[in-house]
């Protein structure tokens, strides 16, 4: 009986599968060459755009910072708006010169304890990136630094290292626990009362010990919504809408303007449009942070990685958005990667991809991760100077303070 009813399904099933392959044949002249077409398009988009990314340089900024700086994270979040910029706006800059929107690079690492900030950018827009910096922060001391990645190789004889990716706890549309709802945009407030939620990341930096290091990068790049323009076969969404549809569903769902209800938004309700609404105020980035905790071979400290983790707790919200760990170079169990083949793999390919700064193009477009969507205010939060509140004994702080910015500096 049992042998007779898999007989009857496999033979429904092969006359459905004979059916697809009588229509796409049948049809065969109509989409093979729509299929051809877009393979070919795809591949020639991956190659000028490799040839732009090799030809267009690279800078990379280390930013000394001084023993007090009294902006607060406004002024971080004025200097990202320098660094969204417009994707192609023509078919001849996007299929045959091969022009891609820049993205850049916001890095905190820790080397031997020494807290360092970096940042990475594309060459042409280095001039744009100092002045735009200086303006804000005058007392910074920028220099042209070496890549501290060039000193760590993938050798399991030399360093154990372990590579992640952070994601969102929830959608994109919700912002992240940031620095106006810890009270740090009023310049006035004194230092002793300020709560920087970046001083929890620091002190983790900090607490490296010698031959450990660890890194933080946080990838940008403007967010907008894409077409056949800038080679998207499908027009992209626009996060302002879903936000807007977000807003609309949560009054629905309090039943908010419903005809013959009387609705009444919770606080949690309340506190999630106010946020939401804050947000599509600002400009907005397609985000990528990912980590690497590097030390001596052997085994690690085994508080170094679960530190890495619980170092952007803080950033969460009860009712809105938070980071959390996502895609890990490592697996949770031994059978999974019996010779460790995958592991190996998987570490490989990571730090490749953060030497590159490579996640938004290829050769490591979406490499283990999806872009999700932060605001100025949002990256602002994670990365910026931090005034006196930060006492972290590793964070080294330049003695001089510049009066003005260099009355060199390009227009």
């Amino acid at each position: 009986m049992v042998l007779e009813l898999l007989k009857s399904q496999f033979s429904a099933l092969f006359s459905i599968l004979w059916f697809i392959g009588e229509v796409l044949y049948t049809y065969i002249y109509w989409w093979m060459p729509v299929f051809l077409g877009v393979i070919f398009l795809r591949t020639w988009l991956n190659y000028i755009q490799s040839e732009y990314i090799e030809h267009m340089g690279s800078f990379l900024f280390e930013v000394k910072i001084p023993k007090e700086i009294m902006k607060t994270p406004l002024a971080m979040e004025t200097f990202l708006f320098a660094l969204w910029q417009k994707p192609a706006s023509t078919y001849i800059e996007t299929f045959w010169l091969g022009k891609i929107q820049p993205w850049f690079s916001l890095e905190m690492v820790s080397i031997n304890g020494q807290i360092r900030f970096f940042i990475w950018g594309p060459g042409k827009f280095k001039n744009i990136v100092q002045a735009q910096l200086y303006a804000q922060y005058p007392d910074v001391e920028l220099y042209d630094a070496e890549d501290y990645t060039n000193a760590v190789v993938h050798d399991l004889s030399r360093f154990f290292m372990w590579g992640c990716y952070f994601k969102l706890t929830e959608k994109d549309v919700y912002p992240i626990k940031s620095y106006v709802d810890y009270k740090l945009d009023n310049e006035n407030t004194e230092e002793e009362m300020k709560v920087d939620p970046i001083t929890a990341v620091l002190e983790y930096l900090g607490s490296m010990k010698r031959d450990e290091q660890v890194w933080i990068q946080i990838l940008i790049q403007g967010h907008k919504q894409k077409s056949i323009m800038q080679g998207h076969l499908f027009r992209t969404k626009d996060w302002k809408n879903e936000a807007k549809y977000e807003i609309a569903r949560i009054r629905k769902e309090a039943g908010v303007g419903q005809p013959g209800v009387f609705g009444m938004l919770t606080k949690g309700q309340d506190t999630k449009i106010q946020a939401i609404e804050r947000s599509i105020e600002k400009h907005a980035f397609d985000t990528i942070i990912r980590a690497f905790y590097i030390c001596p071979a052997g085994p690690p400290d085994p508080a170094a990685i679960p530190g890495l983790i619980g170092s952007v707790k803080q950033y969460s919200s009860n009712y809105l958005n938070g980071l959390k760990l996502g895609w890990f170079t490592d697996f949770d169990y031994p059978w999974m990667d019996f010779r460790r083949i995958r592991r190996t793999a998987a570490e490989r390919e990571m730090l490749r991809a953060y030497k590159l700064r490579s996640g938004f193009h290829e050769p490591f477009k979406d490499f283990h991760c999806h872009p999700f969507i932060m605001t100025t205010e949002e990256l602002a939060t994670i990365y910026h100077f931090p005034g006196r509140v930060a006492r972290t004994p590793a964070l080294s702080r330049i003695d001089s303070r510049r009066s003005e910015a260099p009355s060199n500096l390009p227009v």
